[in-house]
C-alpha cells in the first residue's frame, strides 16, 4: 500500500505521479446520505436505466440523473474538492464538470483490466488535464477489491485499452491502494493507467461503494460520455453552491458534439 503524504506535497507531486490520496476526506454525515442514495439508485433500477439511456437518441434522458439526488449534487460541487482541483498542479482556476457515476459492487465482485479514462478520440496529446475523483464511501480494504495505479503513466499517449491484455496483473512500479477509511477520495489524472483487482472477501462481506466524478480544464472542447449530457449539465446549473465561485462548472460551451463511441464507465 502507498504511504499517504501531506496534501501540499501530494498536490505538488501530482503533475509527475498523476494521483493523490485523501483518507477520510468526506464528512461522515455526507457519506451516510450518499450511501443511502446509492442504495436507492441501485435497488430501484435507476442506475440500470441511466446505463440503458446511453443507447437512446441524444434528446432522450433517463427518468432521473445522479445530480438530482441531493447528496450526489452536494458531492459534485463539494468546495474542499473543487478548491484542490483549482490548483495549477491539477486543473487550475477554470474547469468544467464532465460526469458523475455511482455504483455499489457486491462482495466478491470481479476486477477491471488495466485502463485509463482520458476522453480524447483519437488519443493525441495531454495538453489539457482531466481528473477523476474516486470517492470510496465505505473506504477500501484488501478484500474489497483494491485500486492499483501506475505512477507517471498519464504522460504516455495511449488508447484507453492499451494495457488491457495484461488483465489485472501486478506491474513493475505500480502502487496499490487498499487500506483507506470510510469517506476517502483518490484523485487520478484521467490518463493514468489503473486497475481494480477482484474482491477477495466472502459472499456475505461488505459491498464496495464508489462515486466517481470527473472534471476537465477548459480551453478546448471535451467529448461527452452520455447522450443526455446536456440534461445533466442543466441540472448542475441549478446548484447554487458553485455558481459564484466556479461559473463555468456546468457550461455546455466546453463540449463537442456527442458521439456514441465515447460511452465509458470508470473503475
Amino acid at each position: 500500500m502507498i504511504g499517504c503524504t501531506g496534501l501540499g506535497m501530494q498536490v505538488n507531486n501530482f503533475p509527475e505521479l498523476g494521483f493523490l490520496v485523501l483518507p477520510g476526506f468526506l464528512p461522515a454525515p455526507l457519506v451516510d446520505r450518499l450511501v443511502s442514495e446509492v442504495d436507492q439508485w441501485v435497488d430501484t433500477g435507476l442506475r440500470q436505466l441511466s446505463i440503458d439511456a446511453c443507447s437512446l437518441p441524444e434528446d432522450a434522458a433517463p427518468p432521473r440523473v445522479e445530480l438530482q439526488m441531493a447528496a450526489h449534487a452536494e458531492l459534485a460541487v463539494y468546495a474542499p474538492l473543487l478548491e484542490i482541483l483549482q490548483d495549477e498542479s491539477l486543473l487550475g482556476p477554470s474547469f468544467v464538470f464532465h460526469h458523475l457515476h455511482s455504483d455499489r459492487r457486491p462482495p466478491g465482485g470481479a476486477g477491471k483490466k488495466w485502463h485509463h479514462d482520458y476522453e480524447q478520440h483519437p488519443q493525441r496529446d495531454r495538453a489539457l488535464p482531466m481528473v477523476h475523483a474516486l470517492h470510496y464511501l465505505g473506504g477500501l480494504q484488501p478484500d474489497m477489491g483494491s485500486l492499483a495505479v501506475l505512477p507517471g503513466s498519464h504522460h504516455q499517449i495511449a488508447e484507453k485499452n492499451e494495457m488491457s491484455a495484461l488483465g489485472t496483473a501486478h506491474q513493475p512500479g505500480e502502487e496499490t491502494i487498499d487500506d483507506l477509511p470510510r469517506g476517502s477520495t483518490v484523485i487520478l489524472h484521467s490518463a493514468l493507467f489503473h486497475t481494480r483487482r477482484a474482491a477477495r472477501g466472502p459472499a456475505d462481506g461488505e459491498p464496495r461503494y464508489m462515486v466517481d466524478a470527473s472534471y476537465c480544464r477548459t480551453g478546448a472542447p471535451w467529448p461527452p460520455v452520455k447522450p443526455y449530457w446536456r440534461a445533466v449539465l442543466a441540472v448542475g446549473r441549478t446548484l447554487e453552491q458553485a455558481r459564484d465561485r466556479w461559473p463555468e462548472l456546468f457550461s455546455e460551451r466546453h463540449f463537442s458534439p456527442y458521439a456514441p463511441h465515447t460511452i465509458r464507465r470508470s473503475a
